[in-house]
């Protein structure tokens, strides 16, 4: 009875991995940017866009990261620190 708690819990709620793996999804099966697929799903399931940081993982949020410093959104940093 418990499993079944669970598992209808977990269908019926996003954890991030399983947010990940949607999006990742989206992302293959659609050929769109992580982006565009984090948009994408938001709107086909009535979910609020403000709502989506809480479920992204740290995976998820390289490719984000770099994605937005590719597209311009984000600077480009350096994390090499000179030392004279």
């Amino acid at each position: 009875m418990k499993d079944k708690i669970t598992k209808a819990f977990e269908e019926k709620f996003l954890c991030s991995d399983r947010f990940a793996q949607k999006i990742e999804t989206i992302v293959k099966e659609y050929e769109v940017s992580y982006i565009d697929a984090i948009i994408q799903f938001c709107e086909d399931n009535n979910v609020e866009v403000e709502t989506v940081p809480k479920l992204i993982s740290k995976p998820l949020k390289e490719k984000l990261k770099y994605e937005a410093t590719q597209l311009n959104f984000l600077k480009k940093t350096s994390k090499a620190i000179l030392k004279f």
